[in-house]
């Protein structure tokens, strides 16, 4: 009898061990995603031009899957002029790891100077990771004559 008790005991305990670490592995978050700016701007030059496109590459790695991408570009000083651009459906949602490479429209109203670029990914565990850079809205030049020479069509 007493082995009985034991044996019930001892099956109580794993039963309660096992619910819990089952609900610990359910409520465990995934790492946030993680964001590496590879290219702003041709060549990686950090410039933008109004009535052009600005290239922009990233890797995003969201072990929480990738809900949305959203960029925004807005003034430093000055003025509260600002581009905004999200990805909400698409190749990149709902995947784990991407390359993330688009052509972002500056309008050609949009004033020169400096911006602050903000790249901002959310997983569908609804966890967020930024990334910022620099960006200097200038007139083109000679000197960039060759920057819209690239190929548009990923």
């Amino acid at each position: 009898m007493k082995r009985n008790i034991n044996m019930s005991l001892v099956m109580a305990l794993l039963t309660v061990a096992f619910v819990f670490s089952s609900c610990k592995k359910d409520d465990e978050m995934p790492d946030k995603p993680i964001i590496t700016l590879t290219e702003v701007g041709h060549d990686n030059s950090r410039h933008a031009h109004p009535g052009h496109d600005m290239h922009l590459e990233a890797d995003v790695v969201a072990q929480g899957l990738i809900n949305r991408i959203d960029i925004e570009i807005h003034q430093e000083t000055g003025s509260s002029y600002e581009i905004e651009k999200a990805y909400t459906d698409g190749k990149y949602i709902g995947v784990r790891n991407i390359e993330f490479h688009e052509h972002i429209d500056i309008p050609t109203d949009a004033p020169l100077g400096e911006y602050h670029l903000h790249f901002t990914v959310t997983d569908k565990a609804g966890q967020q990771s930024t990334v910022e850079c620099h960006v200097e809205m200038t007139e083109e030049d000679d000197d960039d004559d060759d920057e819209h020479e690239h190929s548009h069509n990923d």
